[in-house]
């Protein structure tokens, strides 16, 4: 068997789309299962689909249990996850599925968490401009939110290539049921979402603002001047749509006057697409769709994909950009999954897909 890897948090719902990916996984071996409450509980009795792990069970969080694999993946709280950080090994690699270390400001952090900012790791995206490099070098990784990896691969190519105004951004995005995660609410009973898109956390108090803010500032040129106007400023509204995976984001973003000089809203979307295909033109995973062919969360579900599509809406003076992905997929499990591959040394897309399950 190949690199040994153990899971904190493997009850939850990103935490069993973690184990049907590594149940398939040729060069790794799963080891240790922690879950909390759930410890001593049939892994079956909680993921009744992976029925090729019916004789493993849950155990407690367990540094020195957890710390006997090659690499850890953290699916906890972020409270949790920053404490389970720092008494595991330092030679363990650790990749964490949550949010405690992925924000570098700790003002930011303290604005929209509180408290002591956990630290800073590496952040994984690996489609982001030098970030593989960056993620292969790394013993701890931080995997990005799914709404910022919708929000951000939608993004990045057009302010990267100075197409888009940095400080004039908008995004709405729609998300699963399962984004919220397993602990029962009663906005997430069935009778409350089904027949229901609701908008929630308006006004830029959601906890992905900042993530995606400095993700999308790291972009940006390297003449940019922030004093000139060139921060990022997003206004971000998520919600709630009756489905139990997936993520569709809608990103508008003000077109700078270069982009303007392109002409027709033709040849200006003719423009965005190019600065798309050189962003993602060899990734195998993050697809742009031909024209005219716009993303649904139906086609990435169960898959590591990202379908996007950009256009130009002149009446607006304003870039659209649309992205879906599978929350629990490429903007959670499959993600973290990714970065071990590179933290390991394996080949990236061993055991992901690119392919959706359809219909």
């Amino acid at each position: 068997m190949g690199a040994r890897v153990g899971v904190a948090g493997a009850s939850g719902y990103a935490g069993g789309e973690l184990l049907r990916l590594l149940a398939n996984h040729p060069d790794l071996e799963i080891g240790p299962l922690a879950a909390g409450s759930n410890a001593g509980v049939r892994v079956t009795a909680v993921h009744p689909n992976l029925i090729g792990l019916a004789d493993r069970t849950f155990g407690p969080t367990d540094p020195a249990v957890l710390g006997g694999a090659d690499l850890v993946f953290m699916a906890l709280p972020h409270a949790e996850a920053a404490a389970l950080a720092t008494e595991l090994p330092a030679h363990t690699k650790v990749v964490d599925l949550g949010a405690g270390f992925r924000l570098a400001d700790p003002a930011s952090w303290a604005q929209f968490y509180g408290g002591e900012h956990p630290g800073h790791w590496t952040y994984g995206l690996p489609e982001l401009p030098g970030a593989r490099e960056r993620i292969r070098a790394a013993a701890q990784v931080a995997s990005p939110g799914c709404y910022a990896t919708s929000s951000i691969l939608a993004l990045a190519p057009l302010l990267a290539s100075g197409l888009a105004e940095p400080s004039d951004i908008v995004i709405v995005a729609a998300s699963g049921t399962s984004g919220a995660g397993r602990q029962p609410a009663p906005n997430l009973l069935g009778s409350e979402v089904m027949g229901s898109v609701s908008a929630y956390q308006v006004g830029g108090v959601h906890r992905h603002t900042p993530e995606i803010e400095e993700a999308l500032q790291s972009v940006l040129p390297q003449d940019s001047d922030p004093a000139a106007g060139q921060q990022v400023t997003i206004s971000f509204t998520p919600t709630l749509a009756p489905m139990p995976r997936g993520i569709l984001a809608t990103a508008t973003a003000r077109l700078t006057a270069r982009a303007r000089q392109g002409g027709s809203t033709a040849e200006i979307t003719q423009l965005l697409r190019a600065a798309f295909a050189r962003a993602y033109g060899g990734e195998r995973f993050v697809h742009l769709l031909p024209e005219g062919q716009w993303p649904g969360t139906g086609a990435t579900a169960g898959s590591n994909a990202a379908h996007l599509q950009v256009t130009a809406d002149l009446h607006a003076g304003r870039a659209v950009a649309v992205a879906a992905i599978d929350n629990l997929g490429k903007g959670a499990a499959g993600q973290a999954l990714q970065n071990a591959n590179l933290m390991l040394g394996l080949p990236e897309a061993a055991g992901l897909t690119a392919y959706g399950v359809a219909p």
